[in-house]
């Protein structure tokens, strides 16, 4: 089954420093891409804001592997639907950092279902957790981040520009962030803050096993894509390091396709 895909990292490779004494919130970090993410910027000597909603066993799970690291790890649970419950996470970073210096958007929902059959309070739901969140976790992320600026990253995908079954109201969220992304990415230049995002296409985690039909939805796209393997939770890890990092200083306000190739062909 493709979402038993081995993943390719090398942890034997020692991992760079980029990120030694920086902070790093990065939010739905218990499981899937979230959670590699999270750990990757541990292993680059980052303390981690671990965010959660319902996976509080995962959650926990990843905080005691980065204190095996020798880094900090903060668990916070919160339901990023609500507004109060993301101000609350921002406030607690304040009071245990005092800082932020890279925000990674992760977290995301949604009620799989044809457009005829979405229903307001579905939308409603969806557009929170994924958007209005995004809105209000940068605004008050950049309040955080110190003089000499900071990075801010969103995590979507393919689609948010083009069409799978069931999934109307998450797209239509990923294509609101990927605005989002540069609108911000403007405002906070002068404020040296960096904001891109990643459009992952069809991550090889458990995530996705929820949607109906999940199952023909990969093995169509085993069949087209035209790497050798498809793309996995460590792929999106490499990129995020690379887009945060000052490396990529002059990246900005960009949403790049992290997909295999996949959607560079003629459907």
């Amino acid at each position: 089954m493709a979402s038993e895909h081995t993943e390719v990292h090398n942890p034997a490779a020692a991992p760079l420093q980029r990120y030694l004494g920086k902070v790093v919130c990065v939010t739905g970090s218990s499981r899937g891409i979230g959670r590699r993410m999270a750990l990757r910027f541990a292993a680059e000597g980052a303390d981690v804001i671990i965010h959660y909603f319902r996976n509080g066993d995962a959650a926990r799970e990843v905080v005691a592997e980065i204190e095996k690291m020798g880094r900090t790890a903060l668990l916070v649970r919160a339901n990023l639907a609500q507004e109060e419950k993301v101000h609350q996470l921002f406030q607690t970073i304040e009071e245990h950092y005092g800082r932020l210096d890279v925000y990674v958007h992760n977290a995301a929902s949604g009620r799989n279902r044809p457009a005829l059959d979405v229903d307001s309070k579905g939308w409603d739901w969806t557009v929170n957790v994924n958007a209005r969140s995004f809105l209000l976790g940068a605004q008050h992320a950049a309040r955080l981040m110190p003089p000499t600026g900071g990075a801010m990253l969103a995590i979507s995908s393919f689609g948010s520009d083009r069409v799978f079954p069931y999934y109307t109201s998450v797209g239509a969220t990923k294509a609101a962030i990927e605005s989002l992304v540069r609108y911000f990415a403007i405002e906070l230049a002068d404020r040296k803050i960096n904001v891109n995002a990643i459009s992952a296409g069809a991550v090889v985690t458990g995530a996705l096993e929820h949607f109906p039909e999940i199952e023909k939805t990969w093995a169509k796209i085993e069949e087209k894509i035209p790497y050798h393997r498809m793309v996995n939770a460590d792929d999106v890890a490499n990129l995020a390091l690379f887009l945060c990092s000052r490396e990529a200083e002059m990246i900005r306000g960009q949403t790049i396709k992290l997909d295999g190739g996949l959607t560079l062909l003629v459907p």
